[in-house]
């Protein structure tokens, strides 16, 4: 009998060692992967601050693993932002009536963090949570529609930023900036090979133009043409709340936005990578 039990425990001690070999051969070198999903912004036309009305995002990516928890994360991503007054429950807002779209390009570094071990094809390590934060540089161009035509409104400058008579104007914003994203997510490894990952990344930034919006009025910076006495395209764009039939609202020095909080975005993306993984002899072979 006690030749039977230690027979048993013997191979259940043979088991695990095999299996502890196995672990220790295997090294996940890292992944790379693509994923689609919506980007929704936040900033001065975004209303009520819900989840409402995202747009399309997307991205690739390459993961250096360096143990079981961490990597080094390389992101390359796309995202359509926009949003207009006209949905804001806001009355003062809705008769701002302005709206922007941008195409949004962005490449970041991140270092991130797996909560449990993760060994593609192992069904006991086949999944994990993870967090990841690093910086980034986008670049970003807003523009809007009138009369059925595209505007590009960094370069009409809507907020009076290229009037040097305007001695209060803000500083003319460039075409990229800075962001911090913060993500969260969970990856499952279908087989060793391949891994099906959901995510959701906040984006700080350090910009208040994504949608082209942050100080005053400043109507008296785009004089009507001196010939047909017609408004000029940027006085038509800085405040369109005539569009609505009242009266404009933008007189010059009026706040038109919130200067004192910067914009940002969120994407929700789900996703396929591919894992980068070899073996190495375990130790005392």
């Amino acid at each position: 009998m006690y030749k039977k039990y230690l027979a048993i425990l013997i191979c259940i001690i043979g088991l695990q060692t095999t299996k502890a070999q196995l672990y220790e051969s295997f090294v996940h070198k890292g992944e790379f992967g693509g994923s689609i999903g919506l980007g929704k912004y936040y900033g001065d036309l975004d209303g009520d601050s819900k989840i409402s009305r995202p747009k399309f995002a997307a991205g690739l990516f390459y993961l250096k693993q360096f143990n079981n928890y961490i990597g080094l994360k390389v992101n390359g991503s796309y995202a359509f932002l926009g949003s207009s007054d006209v949905h804001s429950p806001n009355i003062w807002e809705r008769t701002r009536n302005l709206s922007f779209n941008s195409n949004v390009w962005e490449i970041s570094v991140s270092g991130q963090f797996n909560f449990f071990k993760f060994y593609p094809g192992f069904p006991e390590y086949r999944y994990t949570p993870y967090i990841s934060l690093g910086v980034g540089v986008f670049s970003y161009d807003p523009y809007t529609y009138f009369g059925g035509d595209k505007y590009f409104l960094r370069s009409i400058g809507t907020e009076g930023q290229y009037d040097t008579a305007y001695t209060n104007r803000p500083k003319p914003y460039g075409g990229t900036a800075l962001s911090i994203p913060f993500t969260v997510g969970f990856k499952y490894a279908l087989n060793e090979r391949m891994n099906i990952f959901a995510e959701a990344c906040y984006r700080f930034t350090n910009t208040d133009y994504l949608d082209d919006v942050s100080n005053t009025y400043s109507p008296t910076s785009f004089p009507a043409d001196p010939v047909t006495g017609q408004p000029s395209i940027g006085y038509l764009l800085q405040d369109r709340s005539y569009e609505l039939g009242v009266p404009n609202i933008g007189t010059k020095g009026v706040q038109r936005g919130n200067s004192k909080q910067k914009d940002s975005y969120l994407t929700f993306q789900i996703g396929i990578s591919f894992n980068l993984q070899s073996y190495r002899c375990p130790t005392g072979y």
